[in-house]
């Protein structure tokens, strides 16, 4: 229910439904694709509880909510259709206004974002049967390390598969077809001609064999075109026929301007710009470790480090390391560090409660609530940890760690920076404690403006005190039923929560308390409300009345609406919900039941509208 409520909130504040293009999350992020931006309420955004901050960066309007963002994406799914398969079918064709660093930036976050996780979980594993290797606790020979291995190396072999994925539901291809090119690129025949050094023509034409196992450029570049390429045969070719037709098409024409075109040109590419970045750390390993340490916050909170992303993919996948992402774990423990700096140093105790936890989080690599929710707000805890950064990324360049797997700077994941022997995985431990202690003594020593703490008004106690003998109305006119008595499981056992039931008698839901509505099915026979002292109330009309799809059901207000007791919610008709074989006995939850110590209903065997029915005591 409260992530019904904050995803409601979160919709209604960028505009609506029909103002998003787009939405996709990252770990801590929802990254909107807005219509028109202006629509968007941005200061009121930043002040909804729940939310840690809004950024506007690379034509995304970045809605930042920590940890539980998988739970309010799916809420907002519930609650609206923008998660449905037409809507993402037409990000590419709505995403097309804005820079082209912008665009650039949208699509690889959309590509990459939805593989972070199961990537940063491989990664370990990888990281962790690495050091059983070098300290001689598993043998590569053993069936235990060799399933083990698979299990770590499977994401990053078929990583063009799991792309190709990605790529076709951020531009609206057939997943299956784009699927399938990325299967034709690992074919084992295919393989074998690389390995054997065969040489392949097709009709005539020169195919210069590459490797794509773990690659990233070529497969996206052609499920890119693929998706383009489908649209113009979905439009010229019948109906009847194009089903079957447009894959057969897409197939005998991708796979092999992959192969000739898109295969060679993505693998130099990245390998060209891996060579680059390569090069300015063997020029100067400690001044380029410097850099990325100090900078790569900056970079995340503007968004624009996802173009380094595909490069420390690539890197691993044609090199077998990386020694780029190393000295972003700097920046990372060094935000913490800062975070842990304000925590000892604020006497406010909300503030020291967000730090605290802001801390803990940001150690397994969820940097947004620390740098969000404390040292950005605060500046000078920001800059201690941008110098704290610095000076470990400068360490950890020059001892010249690498990274062999892909995952989320963190504790959990410094197992992917310990290779063969060790080499470099010593400096990146100093690297990051002297990152984080660098940073947590500048955050104590500069100190910064501790808010002051805010004294309970006259208005609060008030609002505690009713909050503490809350009277909900009932809404409908009726017998009272006893939850335990409903005949569904969900209700009666009151895993929803506590309440009562009522047999109507009447077609008509009116509010039970002064309020605002925050969830409003669009199927239209349930509404859920938070009350003025925030009450979290369900109102269900029947048992599995959803199945009438809205039928028999009329709605008077729409979510974020402002209801006062006695206001007309929605009405149904009873009879005809009955003849179609549906109960209409409606329960009433309070959701958030663990918030009260006691939820008492009336003993009167029936009620009218607003008469009292449930009394909640804190």
């Amino acid at each position: 229910m409260k992530y019904e409520k904050l995803a409601g909130e979160i919709v209604e504040l960028v505009g609506g439904e029909k103002n998003v293009k787009s939405l996709v999350h990252c770990a801590t992020r929802l990254r909107f694709v807005l219509k028109d931006v202006s629509k968007a309420n941005k200061g009121k955004l930043e002040r909804t509880e729940g939310v840690i901050t809004v950024k506007e960066s690379g034509g995304q309007f970045q809605v930042v909510i920590g940890n539980t963002v998988p739970e309010v994406y799916n809420a907002i799914g519930k609650i609206s259709n923008l998660l449905t398969d037409s809507n993402k079918s037409d990000q590419a064709s709505e995403g097309k206004k804005g820079s082209f660093f912008g665009r650039a930036v949208d699509v690889i976050s959309s590509i990459f974002a939805p593989l972070l996780g199961v990537m940063a979980g491989a990664g370990i594993l990888k990281g962790l049967l690495l050091i059983a290797s070098n300290a001689g606790v598993l043998s590569p020979k053993e069936t235990t390390y060799i399933i083990l291995a698979a299990a770590a190396d499977s994401l990053f072999y078929f990583l063009p598969v799991l792309l190709a994925i990605t790529t076709a539901r951020k531009f609206g291809g057939n997943v299956f077809t784009a699927v399938t090119i990325a299967g034709a690129l690992l074919y084992p025949s295919i393989v074998a001609l690389k390995a054997e050094k065969v040489a392949t023509t097709f009709f005539g034409i020169p195919v210069t064999m590459m490797s794509y196992s773990s690659t990233v450029i070529p497969i996206i570049l052609s499920v890119i075109v693929m998706s383009k390429l489908e649209k113009v045969c979905n439009r010229y070719i019948h109906e009847s026929v194009k089903n079957f037709v447009t894959p057969l098409i897409s197939l005998v024409v991708m796979v092999p301007l992959t192969l000739i075109v898109f295969g060679p040109i993505g693998v130099n590419v990245g390998n060209g710009i891996a060579d680059a970045i390569l090069a300015a750390f063997s020029f100067s390993p400690l001044i380029a470790g410097a850099i990325l340490g100090a900078s790569w916050q900056l970079l995340v909170i503007f968004g624009v480090h996802w173009g380094l992303v595909p490069i420390f993919i690539n890197n691993v996948a044609v090199n077998g390391s990386d020694g780029i992402k190393p000295a972003t774990t700097a920046s990372v423990f060094a935000q913490t560090g800062a975070a842990l700096g304000v925590m000892l140093k604020t006497k406010n105790k909300k503030l020291k409660t967000l730090a605290g936890s802001a801390t803990l989080t940001a150690l397994f690599g969820i940097t947004e609530p620390a740098v969000y929710g404390v040292t950005l707000p605060l500046k000078r805890p920001f800059i201690a940890g941008i110098i704290g950064g610095a000076v470990g990324g400068a360490i950890i360049g020059q001892a010249g760690t690498k990274a062999f797997a892909s995952g989320a700077p963190g504790l959990l994941t410094l197992p992917i920076f310990y290779g063969p022997g060790g080499e470099g995985f010593t400096g990146l431990l100093l690297g990051i404690a002297v990152a984080f202690v660098v940073s947590a003594a500048l955050t104590y020593i500069l100190g910064f403006e501790d808010p002051v703490e805010e004294e309970e008004t006259q208005d609060t106690a008030e609002h505690a005190r009713v909050a503490a003998g809350e009277e909900i109305a009932s809404p409908l006119e009726g017998t009272v039923i006893p939850l335990s008595r409903v005949s569904d499981p969900a209700f009666s056992s009151e895993a929803m929560g506590k309440g009562i039931a009522i047999e109507p008698s009447a077609g008509k839901v009116v509010s039970p308390v002064n309020g605002t509505v925050v969830v409003a099915f669009k199927t239209k026979h349930a509404i859920g409300l938070v009350s003025e002292s925030g009450a979290e109330i369900l109102i269900h009309v029947g048992i599995d009345t959803v199945q009438l799809d809205g039928k028999f059901f009329h709605a008077h207000v729409k979510q974020g609406d402002q209801v006062k007791v006695g206001d007309l919610l929605l009405e149904f008709d009873l009879d005809k919900i009955r003849e179609a074989g549906y109960q209409a006995v409606t329960p009433i939850i309070i959701t958030n039941t663990a918030n009260y110590t006691e939820i008492a209903a009336t003993s009167e065997l029936s009620v009218k509208e607003q008469d009292t029915l449930l009394k909640l005591s804190i």
